[in-house]
């Protein structure tokens, strides 16, 4: 069957509630691990993204990767419908006993809403509205309303927290379908900016001047200290130039290959690095580094990443070694186009206790941890060693 000329979705008529006993093998998101007070802020986040992904290439989004999958935009249209149905389901579950459900057929849905001929701005707009209101209504719930009921057709039964967690996998897990990546898609937007971004930040603040000479201190007064250290997140270059003019050396990384070629041209040896997949190893000495140096960079990790990161670099590094790392401080997630970088880039937030606990857990010392503003932005400034 075709409407407009496309062959009509196959129904999905699979029973998506085993995600709430095991995480997903397709798109690795784990219900169990959701704190359902969390929940407002996770769909808040995931709309964000998907304002991301709605905002590439009008012909992308209109276009079906193949003939019997949906398009990027047929995919948001559904999930905004998502966050409508369910939030009129929640509604039902708050103020009745153990209400039933209406059917909701979500490919009768697509096609009775003509998903392919919606307008993109539109849609942008509709889902972030729609999910917004939806996370109100979550953050209202407290106490035992989490364990009221609502039932569908089918026999399924539901209480608030479970269809809370089954609703945030649907969506989560559709933003896997159309191919979207956090971190690729910041990557991407430093990529294409990364000379304004370099010239923007030449100007090294006082605050990380002040940094500079406690961590230049820490490298080399530890005993044994050959003074090598390897920076994440070299960006312009601006601070290494800062640690090699007060005698360290510098190995300059980035996930940015664009950031790397800026570091290149102007004479400095530098590499694309992951720090999350890549060998740390350095190639030069062989030798563990005498530090790590991650000013305003592993803000762009995902948090569940983050421990491994960290214990990755302690690996890499020397016992004694100092640590430098500068994060947002903060609850949950956000995009942000703050800046000279145009594109949407995402940042994770901490607090000082969690940050603590998965540094030391890693294997590091956490000495100290400075509270500072910049603007309106509060800083969390870890000084530490590897134990």
């Amino acid at each position: 069957m075709r409407q407009n000329g496309r062959v009509a979705i196959e129904p999905d008529t699979k029973d998506w509630t085993w995600v709430l006993d095991e995480a997903c093998p397709d798109c690795g998101f784990d219900t169990t691990c959701v704190d359902v007070t969390d929940l407002g802020a996770a769909l808040r986040a995931n709309a964000a993204a998907w304002v991301v992904v709605l905002s590439g290439d009008p012909a992308h989004l209109s276009r079906r990767p193949s003939e019997s999958v949906w398009s990027p935009l047929e995919y948001a249209c559904h999930v905004r419908d998502v966050h409508r149905v369910f939030g009129e389901r929640l509604r039902l579950m708050l103020d009745e006993s153990d209400p039933l459900f209406a059917n909701w057929d979500q490919d009768e849905a697509a096609l009775e809403g003509d998903y392919p001929a919606q307008q993109l701005a539109a849609v942008r707009d509709e889902l972030a509205t729609a999910a917004a209101s939806v996370a109100a209504t979550y953050e209202s719930v407290a106490g035992e309303q989490w364990e009221r009921t609502g039932r569908r057709s089918n026999g399924s039964s539901f209480s608030v927290a479970s269809i809370g967690r089954y609703h945030l996998h649907d969506v989560v897990h559709h933003l896997h379908d159309v191919g979207h990546d956090t971190q690729r898609a910041t990557i991407a937007a430093y990529d294409a900016d990364a000379a304004a971004y370099a010239a923007a930040s030449a100007t090294l603040p006082d605050r990380v001047a002040d940094e500079i000479i406690w961590f230049t201190g820490a490298v080399t007064t530890a005993p044994g200290s050959g003074g090598r250290v390897i920076e994440v997140g070299s960006g312009g270059g601006r601070d290494a130039l800062a640690l090699e003019g007060l005698g360290l050396s510098v190995r300059r990384t980035d996930v940015s290959a664009r950031f790397v070629e800026l570091l290149r041209a102007a004479g400095h040896e530098a590499d694309v690095i992951d720090p999350l997949t890549d060998d740390l190893a350095d190639a030069r000495t062989g030798r563990p580094y005498d530090g790590v140096w991650a000013h305003a960079s592993l803000l762009h990790v995902a948090r569940d990443d983050v421990p491994v990161v960290v214990r990755r670099l302690a690996e890499a590094t020397r016992a004694d070694g100092a640590l430098h790392v500068a994060l947002k401080q903060g609850d949950g997630e956000a995009w942000s186009t703050h800046g000279t970088v145009e594109a949407p880039r995402h940042f994770v937030f901490w607090q000082e206790g969690p940050l603590r606990s998965v540094l030391e857990d890693a294997g590091w010392q956490v000495d100290e941890v400075l509270h500072q503003e910049s603007g309106d932005q509060p800083w969390l400034i870890v000084r530490g060693r590897r134990r």
